[in-house]
């Protein structure tokens, strides 16, 4: 007997399996993870060198001038030690200057006051010649550069006159003038003008040729090839004679006022001699260092703002 079995479609149909994750896609989400992971590892090794690297830049920029006053302290108190304390040494010395600065704007009357007041008068009769010497200079500067018959007929003068000292002008401003102030700010003046001059000539001198073949061109006039043309060109000389002129005249003006007397740093300096305050002196002599080098740092920072990179170079 032949028996039939019939199963119904379900029956013989296999089982649904589950629905399997694309691998593809579980790849690219873990790549994807990695990725951001490595990212984020760049970025803070990326930090954490760059703070290295400050802190490294830092100390390269500071400790070596930090090491270099501490030397320079170090050597003064051995010579206070070893002169029997002739010299006053560093801890002196800082008290005293404690005591100077602490009103520094005092008056006493015509030959006794501040130091604020004695750095003030000598940065006024600076700023008095340089200023004088600076109207003079610079234009003086771009004519002996643009025209060469004027350039040979005072470039004699100039090489004749620029090595004499600054003080050698001193009694000639005395006779002159019959006063020490302006006699000093003579000084400043003669000192000031021959830096302006010459690198101003220079900077005119070094223009390129190309520039005035096109203004000869353009049939450009005098005024125009003055302010368009020489004057960008030769305005980073022009700085740095500027910069020179004034450390010079901040030299100068401490020697005048030690010979003509009155009011300034270097009479105060002087007069604390006569009175035999070598603290004062020596306090007299950071002052006279610590304004120089600011007058210096700013107009160097004002010569690089204005300095072309083939110049620098």
């Amino acid at each position: 007997m032949v028996s039939a079995v019939f199963h119904t479609p379900l029956e013989g149909a296999p089982a649904p399996q589950p629905a399997a994750t694309p691998r593809h896609k579980n790849s690219n989400s873990i790549a994807v993870s990695a990725s951001q992971k490595s990212a984020e590892g760049q970025k803070h090794m990326k930090y954490k060198n760059t703070l290295r690297w400050d802190w490294r830049e830092l100390a390269l920029t500071v400790v070596p001038p930090l090491l270099g006053l501490g030397l320079l302290v170090g050597l003064w108190a051995l010579v206070s030690i070893s002169t029997g304390a002739s010299i006053p040494g560093p801890v002196e010395t800082w008290g005293q200057a404690v005591q100077v600065f602490s009103d520094p704007f005092y008056r006493n009357g015509p030959n006794d006051q501040g130091v604020g007041w004695n750095v003030l008068m000598s940065l006024q009769r600076v700023a008095v010649g340089f200023g004088l010497a600076a109207l003079v200079g610079i234009p003086a500067g771009f004519a002996i550069g643009r025209f060469t018959f004027l350039g040979r007929m005072f470039n004699p003068l100039i090489s004749l006159l620029r090595p004499v000292s600054p003080l050698a002008w001193l009694p000639i401003g005395l006779l002159v003038f019959k006063g020490a102030n302006p006699a000093a700010i003579w000084t400043i003046f003669i000192c000031s003008i021959w830096p302006m001059v010459i690198n101003t000539a220079v900077g005119v001198q070094r223009v390129p040729q190309d520039y005035m073949n096109v203004a000869r061109v353009l049939n450009l006039s005098e005024w125009k090839i003055l302010t368009k043309i020489l004057f960008p060109a030769v305005l980073p000389y022009m700085l740095t004679g500027v910069r020179l002129a004034v450390g010079t005249a901040w030299l100068v003006i401490v020697a005048a006022e030690m010979l003509t007397g009155g009011v300034g740093i270097g009479f105060w300096l002087w007069d604390e001699w006569n009175n035999l305050n070598v603290m004062n002196i020596i306090i007299a002599i950071v002052v006279i260092g610590v304004v120089g080098l600011v007058l210096e740092f700013a107009l160097v920072k004002l010569a690089s703002a204005f300095t072309f990179d083939e110049v620098k170079s």
